[in-house]
Formats: C-alpha cells, sequence, structure tokens
C-alpha cells in the first residue's frame, strides 16, 4: 500500500487539520518510504522504539509522541540521529498528539474513561479552548463507586501501578479523564462537580491544587494511559491490508 493512501486517511480519521495550535507537528514527520507492508505503533517516538519496530520489518511507526515540537530550528545532536536511522531503515514516522487524545472513537481519553468503568457523556478537559478530555458517569451502581475500586480496575485494564490522591467524596459519582499530563483540568473539574479526575502523570503541584479543591484523584502514569489510543488506531489501520504490530517500550512514568 502507498505510504500517502495510509498518511491521507489517518490525517482525515484523525481531523489532523483541526489541530493547528497543537505544539506537536501532527502527520507526517518524516517520509523515508513509499510503499507500506507492515506498521508499527508505539506511544513514544524514540530510538529504542526505532530499533524494535526496524527488526519487525515495519516501513512506518505511528506514534503520539513524535520527534518535532514547535518546528525544527536545526538538524543535529538527537534529532539528527534519530532522522538519520529511519531514514537509513526506510522507516517512514507519522505522529498524532492532541487528535489521538480527543478523537471520540479511538482517543486515549474516551478509552481511559471507559476503562475506568464510566459511561461517557461530554467533552472536558479544555485546553486552548478545545476539549481533549471525557467526563462521564459510574456505571456499576446507584451508590457511586470507591476511589479504590476505580484504582484497582485501572491498575487491571492498563496493567500499571496507580497514585492516588483521596481528596474527595468517598463515593464516586461522576469522574473526568485526560491523560498524560492532564492535572490542568482538576479547576475545570471542580466547576463541573466531578469527584474524581483520571490522568497520567502525577505533577507535584497537583497535590495541593486538589486536597484546597476537595476532588480525588488517580495518576494512572503518562506512557500506560497513552497507550490506549494508539493500539485502538492499529485495529482500524488493520483493516486497510497492512500488518501491523504494537511496539511496547513503557517508561515506568
Amino acid at each position: 500500500m502507498l505510504l500517502q493512501e495510509i498518511v491521507d486517511f489517518l490525517d482525515d480519521y484523525l481531523g489532523v487539520g483541526e489541530w493547528e495550535f497543537d505544539s506537536s507537528s501532527n502527520g507526517l514527520q518524516v517520509e523515508a518510504s513509499f510503499e507500506v507492508e507492515k506498521v508499527a505503533f508505539a506511544v513514544d517516538a524514540c530510538m529504542e522504539t526505532f530499533r524494535k519496530a526496524a527488526e519487525s520489518g515495519a516501513d512506518m511507526l505511528v506514534t503520539h509522541h513524535g520527534i518535532v515540537w514547535g518546528g525544527l530550528s536545526k538538524i543535529a545532536g538527537i534529532v539528527a540521529r534519530r532522522i538519520r536511522y529511519l531514514f537509513e531503515n526506510s522507516l517512514s514516522l507519522y505522529s498524532a498528539h492532541l487528535p489521538l487524545d480527543a478523537h471520540p472513537k479511538v482517543g486515549n481519553n474516551v478509552l481511559l474513561l471507559k476503562a475506568a468503568g464510566f459511561l461517557v457523556e461530554e467533552p472536558f478537559g479544555f485546553y486552548k479552548g478545545r476539549a481533549i478530555g471525557f467526563c462521564g458517569r459510574n456505571v456499576g451502581s446507584d451508590d457511586g463507586v470507591s476511589v479504590k475500586d476505580v484504582a484497582g480496575k485501572l491498575e487491571k485494564e492498563l496493567d500499571t501501578e496507580v497514585k492516588v490522591f483521596e481528596f474527595g467524596h468517598e463515593r464516586v459519582f461522576k469522574a473526568g479523564a485526560v491523560s498524560g499530563r492532564g492535572a490542568f483540568a482538576l479547576e475545570e473539574a471542580a466547576e463541573k462537580g466531578l469527584d474524581l479526575l483520571i490522568t497520567g502523570e502525577a505533577e507535584h503541584s497537583a497535590y495541593h491544587t486538589a486536597k484546597e479543591l476537595g476532588i480525588n484523584v488517580i495518576f494512572a502514569g503518562h506512557y500506560a494511559t497513552e497507550t490506549l489510543g494508539v493500539k485502538a488506531l492499529m485495529d482500524v489501520v488493520e483493516k486497510l491490508g497492512v500488518e501491523v504490530e504494537f511496539i511496547d517500550v513503557p517508561t515506568g512514568l
């Protein structure tokens, strides 16, 4: 299959053109192949991922975090080494940051909220005027669910260890999800009357903010919360008739 056919499909499916304010250069970042038989998927564009993708026989790599942020001022150092490796191994790189966080079907946040056992109701987690997360209600019980039960479910679903701030109500009825570094949405969560914010990275400043707002927070890991989108997107791309593989390079963060 032609590389450009896959790129065109992804650009359209993810609505890449609608996220021009994203500091990530969403879309095709490195064009190193023209024909694609196998597409690898991963969270991070890094040398370990590149090597594993090349060893797997992939012609194209799709990641959540790319190698170009805010444009390129020069091609030297680690950027040059990464680009050189991609070209030497005929491995094209496509990245989707906020478009993959916010997608209503294969996005990190809609899937994160569902994985935690909540019914998705509306967009949430506004960043530069656009929502990248989702919020909704617990579907397990009319009496709500405990924060510890939600944490346990996420540990099982994401195969990760979570950190919990229990600063809110003991029973959770409404929750919001913003993967990765989503603690910026704490005040919005409180304003919406949410009992819990589910995010990835445990930011130091979030402790006092959550405590003063009286809201529970589950930090399930930046990496773990952002494996959901690329895996779901992989299943979509497989239907195009190419071989696919998920490349797991966890950071433990």
